[in-house]
């Protein structure tokens, strides 16, 4: 029985604004990145926050917002767990916490506010003032471009990053950073698959089909940014010390000395796709890449591996031959298409390097191969492609 003027409930006023979202032909796309984890209301929470899967609302922070700001919220979060914000970009948080923050909320919040002129959703006001951050020179990048864009000191006190400092909602980067890896793995799955349900829906009901939804599916990332972030956590150097992190070798002796901080790495292997489907421009750009990669992670040495069904070229370059390999290197292959040959190289051949990084279409039939040593996958011009093993990034050609 309806309850005429009866007051809803903070759970009931969060589920109607999911509900009006979903029912907005603008917002189509995004039914299953909604429905995706669990929604709360909690007493504890100041405002807003999500773990990248999971959200949570504050009590009296709904009780504050009309229906319309409700909506912006909602969709804020939405938008933290679409681009994948607190695992995409857990670098800058381990960096600057406070101004990675401000970054993925000045994107989400100028992409929500350009989407809605009609107020559909709108950005929460108090005494007069946004409660969030929007900046409208940060239009079109991403949240890396925005975070080095920002002012050396911006700790986000003018609203919008943490909840704690009275902004839109909080970032709960421990959360997303603790959740299982099998967990954080089927998330990214299930993102992805809403994403393409999501599209296929909306093309089906005539809504324009959200056509941006396709490079969100994939965020935009600086790849290289992603590339430092992979060498750093998974290679190990010894390039200068620190007196800020003792050697643990020498504590038991009584010895304080300083730790080595890795600035470039010892050997790393670059294995390029050579099969059928890597035409010249494609071949011109990953060798374009391996140069970038080159100066951006300084290996000592690279193994430099060409690849179809199998191994079809392996060449070695020393550190001071590293910055000539474009110009030196004798590209082979050209037939079908099987990485499973570059580990089983790799372990025949006993090579020694900390860290495999592979340059492909992703167009492998979904055999990525087993591996013993860490690798990072740099996908040219397949958005949907996503290794079930080691780390994914993409990079635009």
């Amino acid at each position: 029985m309806l309850m005429i003027g009866k007051q809803l409930s903070a759970e009931q006023r969060l589920t109607k604004a999911v509900v009006d979202i979903m029912s907005n032909p603008r917002y189509v796309a995004l039914a299953g990145i909604l429905m995706l984890g669990d929604r709360s209301v909690c007493d504890k929470t100041r405002t807003a926050m999500t773990n990248g899967r999971d959200e949570k609302y504050g009590r009296k922070f709904i009780e504050t917002l009309n229906d319309a700001e409700l909506r912006f919220v909602v969709l804020h979060e939405c938008y933290h767990k679409l681009y994948r914000h607190l695992t995409t970009w857990k670098h800058l948080y381990a960096t600057n916490a406070m101004k990675a923050n401000v970054a993925c909320d000045h994107v989400i919040n100028i992409k929500i506010a350009d989407e809605n002129p009609d107020g559909f959703a709108k950005m929460p006001m108090k005494d007069g003032k946004p409660v969030g951050v929007l900046d409208i020179q940060y239009r079109g990048m991403d949240s890396a471009q925005v975070y080095h864009a920002l002012p050396q000191d911006d700790d986000g006190s003018g609203g919008g990053s943490g909840g704690e400092d009275g902004g839109l909602d909080s970032h709960d980067w421990e959360g997303a950073q603790d959740m299982p890896d099998e967990e954080r793995k089927q998330l990214e799955r299930d993102i992805d698959e809403a994403v393409r349900q999501g599209v296929l829906a909306a093309g089906k009901l005539g809504t324009g089909g959200r056509r941006d939804l396709d490079a969100l599916l994939t965020p935009k990332v600086d790849w290289r940014d992603a590339l430092r972030e992979f060498i750093n956590t998974t290679c190990a150097g010894n390039d200068y010390s620190t007196w800020r992190r003792p050697n643990r070798r020498f504590v038991s002796s009584g010895h304080y000395m300083p730790s080595g901080v890795s600035e470039r790495v010892g050997e790393l292997v670059i294995a390029i796709d050579t099969s059928g489907s890597i035409g010249g421009r494609e071949l011109s750009q990953f060798l374009g890449e391996v140069k970038s990669i080159c100066a951006t992670v300084k290996p000592e040495a690279v193994r430099l591996l060409y690849w179809d069904t199998q191994v079809c070229a392996d060449e070695k370059y020393a550190d001071a031959d590293v910055e000539n390999i474009a110009s030196s290197t004798k590209p082979a292959g050209g037939g079908g298409t099987d990485v499973r040959c570059v580990p089983k190289h790799i372990t025949d051949k006993a090579l020694k390097a900390q860290a495999v990084v592979v340059l492909t279409d992703g167009h492998l039939g979904g055999r990525w191969g087993q591996w013993t040593l860490p690798v990072l996958w740099c996908i040219m011009g397949n958005n949907s492609a996503m290794a079930d093993v080691g780390k994914t990034i993409h990079i635009q050609d």
